[in-house]
């Protein structure tokens, strides 16, 4: 499934990351096999009853019964094909990037026509990137109440999803409260530990951060991601060595990451490592031109001149 795109990163804390609005795990085959749990087609009133036996030629026959009124015969629906069910809801899926009203209103006629969860949450999907993100995020949640019958990763992910969309919405504690919902049903899928991490550096709840981020750490210690949001988490917390030494660690994970020159700049400005701040906010320059992380590295080295000048000696007479 895809992600949200909420545009570039925003770390912990307000250093500029891209992690993203993410849909990680379920895949549009997942929606199908729960189709065939939730939508398999009912048997027919024939069905399942033995063909009773006629009285014996010998026996007399019967009293003329009234004739019932005539009643025209039921028609079942035809059953449901997985393929198709498969292709409608990619088809709707890849429509709510490209034309999101469109997706809306495909998967509106879906669920008039039977399409039940896949095309609700495909209906929900779009109305988050038509920016109704509230409205999207509490779709996302009663979903995932509604689908007793999916296995526990797929709910988890369409809760998280909520979480997403409410942090799109501007509300973190919203969003932190549906990733925990979605760590109770996965209590150790490390992707739903960051994103409940980042809702609550969202919310200014570091330490429930740091706590979320150490867990994924401990399980993955080369979980650059992980490194970057405590480091972010930790400079919050005014744990500057710490922060460093996170940052440090994903710096060797990944040399070129953006998000994590970002954040050393900021952790090294805080340490008086004026030129070292620097050195890092124009490398995140030279490796993102035009990004957002490009304008916030830019920002940060105009707002260390300005300090540099207003502290230099003014010349003059004495």
């Amino acid at each position: 499934m895809q992600r949200f795109d909420g545009g570039e990163d925003c770390a912990i804390g307000g250093a500029e990351m891209n992690h993203g609005i993410a849909m990680r795990r379920a895949a549009a085959i997942a929606w199908v096999m729960v189709l065939g749990i939730m939508l398999a087609p009912a048997p027919s009133l024939a069905e399942g009853t033995a063909e009773q036996a006629g009285p014996p030629a010998s026996a007399a026959p019967p009293p003329k019964a009234a004739v019932p009124p005539y009643t025209p015969p039921q028609r079942t629906a035809p059953p449901r094909s997985a393929a198709g069910d498969e292709a409608n809801y990619e088809h709707c899926m890849s429509l709510t990037k490209s034309d999101p009203g469109g997706a809306r209103d495909l998967a509106e006629h879906w669920q008039s026509h039977g399409g039940a969860h896949p095309a609700d949450h495909c209906y929900a999907v779009a109305l988050v990137e038509l920016k109704q993100y509230k409205e999207g995020a509490t779709r996302l949640e009663a979903l995932a109440q509604a689908m007793v019958h999916a296995p526990n990763s797929l709910r988890a992910e369409v809760l998280d999803q909520a979480a997403q969309a409410w942090l799109l919405a501007g509300d973190p504690s919203r969003a932190y409260a549906a990733d925990s919902a979605a760590l109770n049903l996965l209590p150790n899928d490390p992707d739903l530990l960051i994103d409940r991490a980042e809702a609550a550096g969202s919310e200014g709840w570091y330490d429930k951060a740091v706590a979320d981020l150490d867990r994924v750490v401990k399980s993955d210690p080369n979980r650059a991601d992980a490194l970057i949001y405590r480091a972010s988490a930790n400079r919050e917390l005014g744990q500057l060595d710490l922060a460093l030494a996170d940052i440090n660690r994903a710096l060797g994970l990944a040399p070129n990451s953006v998000s994590a020159l970002l954040e050393r700049g900021d952790i090294l400005r805080l340490n008086g490592d004026v030129n070292g701040a620097r050195k890092d906010w124009v490398r995140v320059s030279e490796l993102a031109p035009g990004s957002a992380a490009d304008a916030a590295a830019k920002t940060n080295i105009e707002r260390l001149e300005l300090k540099e000048d207003a502290a230099a000696p003014t010349g003059g007479k004495q």
